[in-house]
């Protein structure tokens, strides 16, 4: 469930559809993913730097591997 999220998180960063704010909409996008399947998932942690800075670091590399183990941290049932 982790690698398909990242995966279309990345697809999605790709698009950048908005001028501001592409990164909130795109955790809330997968929030909702993961909801519609029955997971918890919360990436739009405003006191946790670190959540940020991974997830920055992940869409803007492109790196679906270090997105995909920081959704499975963050995933639950």
């Amino acid at each position: 469930m982790s690698r398909k999220l990242a995966e279309i998180l990345d697809t999605v960063n790709y698009l950048h559809p908005f001028r501001e704010g592409n990164g909130r909409t795109q955790r809330e996008f997968l929030r909702l993913l993961a909801r519609e399947k029955g997971w918890k998932l919360n990436l739009n942690q405003p006191d946790n730097a670190e959540v940020y800075e991974r997830y920055m670091t992940g869409t803007i590399n492109g790196d679906a591997d270090a997105l995909a183990n920081l959704i499975f941290e963050y995933l639950s049932k």
